[in-house]
């Protein structure tokens, strides 16, 4: 794929603003559109375009990147404006959010019908791997147009995992990923309430299961935010009441029962429905602390 091969890139939040100027130092020819003017302005800065839609964006791109926030915004861009239509013929949509495996099943058909491919690559890693281009993506689609995704991917992020040939596996691999996530994060809050109930040094604490059997790369990460007042945010609460959902749609959906990513899913409930699901996701810990009479 050339490096001056047009991008269309929709969705220049917190995660894709960055990774939409990566594409644009790397040589490729970006034109972005979001919602926020704020945010395609920082693109120009950077070289990029900007377009006065998402179908403006798609106009002739030979691969249109999309981070928005579900299938639904994904489909209403594709298909109900057009976008994929409006793209080079034999164009490749990049799907790099986190969706319903059945609905990036389903979009992937309706995209395909224009003549069009769609790839389904969510990735992880954060606003930390986006800026530092060491995201991991999950991709799952035609082999042969994977491979020619793949000089953008590697942009993008540090690994890249062919996970199936089917639209919807990424997504299920992402489902899989986020399972576990919100449920270290979770339990680093639970344990971390428990050790402020019993009037532990929390830092001490968090210091012992940092360096022990018990330790994870969420508590190293979220443990430190959730024994500070709110501050920094990295990924809001309410990204894990939408991906944890995401998580049980897809168990209902497989018979599958997933009592842990449930209980996971309740507690980030608690906190969005108590005003905080705008802060970062370690606040979950706050859930906990209602409960104990403690916020």
């Amino acid at each position: 794929m050339s490096e001056r091969v047009k991008i269309g890139f929709v969705g220049l939040g917190s995660m894709g603003l960055p990774m939409a100027c990566n594409l644009q130092a790397a040589g490729y020819d970006v034109t972005g559109f979001d919602l926020r003017d704020e945010a395609m302005a920082k693109l120009e800065k950077q070289g990029g375009g900007r377009a006065a839609s998402a179908t403006a964006a798609a106009e002739g791109a030979g691969v249109l990147v999309l981070m928005v926030v579900n299938a639904a915004q994904a489909r209403s861009i594709l298909i109900g404006d057009g976008a994929a239509q409006a793209m080079a013929e034999g164009g490749i949509v990049a799907l790099m959010s986190t969706c319903l495996p059945e609905d990036v099943a389903s979009l992937a058909r309706e995209v395909e019908a224009t003549g069009r491919h769609l790839v389904d690559a969510p990735v992880s890693g954060g606003v930390a791997g986006a800026q530092a281009a060491s995201l991991s993506i999950m991709a799952a689609g035609d082999p042969a147009r994977i491979r020619a995704l793949q000089p953008v991917f590697d942009v993008l992020g540090s690994k890249t995992y062919v996970v199936g040939s089917n639209p919807g596996q990424g997504a299920v691999a992402k489902s899989v990923n986020q399972l576990l996530c919100g449920v270290h994060i979770a339990a680093c809050a639970e344990a971390m309430a428990l050790a402020e109930t019993l009037e532990l040094d929390t830092q001490v604490m968090l210091d012992i299961v940092s360096g022990s059997a018990a330790s994870s790369w969420m508590i190293r990460d979220r443990g430190p935010r959730m024994i500070r007042p709110p501050g920094e945010i990295t990924s809001a609460v309410d990204i894990f009441v939408k991906d944890l959902s995401i998580v049980a749609d897809a168990g209902r959906a497989a018979k599958a029962p997933l009592p842990l990513a449930a209980a996971a899913l309740q507690m980030f409930l608690s906190a969005s429905g108590a005003g905080d699901g705008a802060l970062d996701d370690s606040q979950v810990i706050r859930s906990y602390r209602r409960l104990l009479g403690r916020e």
